[in-house]
């Protein structure tokens, strides 16, 4: 039974995919939060081949804008992140991807990306050891 106030739109992937507002670059921004506590992991970004990766095959996929090249996250790590959902924002430019996260989610070895907290005088303090 669907829940008051939800409505379910049957797409084929392709017009999924067509729908999505891709910027200049034909990327789309990739917020990656942890399913289990709501934890924002990381931000990267898709194109229409990473989402269409993820979306399929239940890993997240990303576009390196430096190394110009797909990366799915944990292949040269082992910190997989195991797709549970993917929902897009009002206006299809963003993606929300939850996961189930293996491991560290940030390159630097921290569980999230976002593991320095700035005050009002802009000094930093690490919150995510």
């Amino acid at each position: 039974m669907e829940q008051v106030g939800t409505r379910r739109e049957r797409l084929s992937i392709d017009s999924f995919l067509d729908g999505l507002k891709y910027d200049e670059n034909g990327l789309v921004t990739a917020i990656v939060q942890d399913d289990a506590n709501g934890q924002v992991l990381m931000v990267a970004w898709m194109d229409r081949e990473a989402v269409r990766r993820t979306l399929t095959s239940g890993r997240t996929c990303f576009w390196s804008r430096s190394r110009r090249k797909y990366w799915v996250k944990g292949e040269t790590s082992g910190h997989f992140q195991a797709v549970r959902g993917v929902c897009v924002d009002c206006d299809r430019d963003v993606l929300l991807v939850k996961v189930d996260q293996t491991g560290a989610a940030c390159h630097e070895g921290y569980r999230s990306c976002f593991f320095r907290q700035v005050d009002s005088e802009g000094n930093e303090t690490i919150v995510g050891a």
